[in-house]
């Protein structure tokens, strides 16, 4: 595809790092709207911004590292902030930008859930918006295949095998993700519980990557046919039902404790 956009001299533009930016810019828009609507305030994503896209950035690269190229650490330590030669795990963004939004909430002595729920459509936009930075540049490329619309990379840039024709595994995922962001502004307004709809994202995304994993090409294998990635979202799916199923338990015994 189109790993580099413009090559210039000393200055060189890839489309994974213009198609990250616009996921931020996008997902800060959403969130910003939706923030807004439920109350909390047009700042509050703003200044929220900076530290969960940091921790995001840095969680996703750290994760990528540790999974893919390990060799790293001692081969070739500045290669860990390359982004555009490799590319950023969303687990790993998930969980460190999830910790830095913890950290924020207690700090500004936010409600953690009622926040979450604002910003579970933006995250999901953003995501999306970044599978096609991965799909430009050749990363999390699929496995070969012989279905028609498989897609061959030529460009030496690229980061997927060079020739033959793979699923458009980050294609698939842009669509689910935009599937999952349309359910979730579809029935926003119908949640029981604050965090449902957060939780709802969650499950979903974990579901999704439990899906597009079978088409990978990049996979690590963990055990029972499940690569590593299938392992944690099969993990996030559960803790996810688990957290759901424990608000609506919370909301039920609150309600029982004021009707008697």
């Amino acid at each position: 595809m189109y790993p580099v956009l413009i090559h210039a001299g000393g200055f060189t533009l890839h489309s994974y790092g213009v198609l990250v930016a616009a996921a931020v810019l996008a997902a800060v828009w959403m969130g910003t709207r939706e923030a807004r609507r439920k109350g909390l305030g047009a700042e509050v994503v703003g200044d929220l911004a900076f530290p969960v896209v940091l921790a995001g950035l840095a969680g996703g690269r750290l994760a990528y590292v540790v999974g893919w190229e390990p060799e790293l650490f001692w081969r070739d330590p500045l290669g860990i902030l390359a982004v555009w030669r490799g590319g950023l795990a969303l687990h790993g963004a998930l969980v460190a930008g999830f910790g830095a939004g913890l950290w924020f909430c207690y700090t500004r002595r936010l409600d953690l859930w009622r926040l979450a729920d604002a910003l579970a459509p933006a995250i999901i936009l953003g995501q999306g918006i970044g599978r096609l930075g991965c799909f430009l540049s050749g990363d999390a490329y699929g496995r070969p295949t012989d279905l028609p619309w498989g897609v061959v990379f030529t460009n030496p840039a690229a980061l997927a095998p060079l020739g033959i024709p793979l699923h458009p595994a980050q294609l698939y995922e842009f669509v689910l993700d935009l599937v999952l962001f349309a359910i979730l502004l579809a029935v926003r307004e119908r949640m029981a519980v604050a965090g449902q709809l957060f939780l709802l994202y969650l499950g979903g995304y974990g579901l999704i990557r439990l899906l597009t994993e079978v088409f990978r090409g990049d996979r690590v294998e963990l055990a029972f046919g499940l690569s590593l990635l299938q392992g944690v979202s099969l993990a996030l799916l559960v803790t996810a039902l688990a957290a759901l199923a424990w608000r609506l338990n919370e909301r039920k015994h609150f309600s029982e404790r004021r009707t008697t």
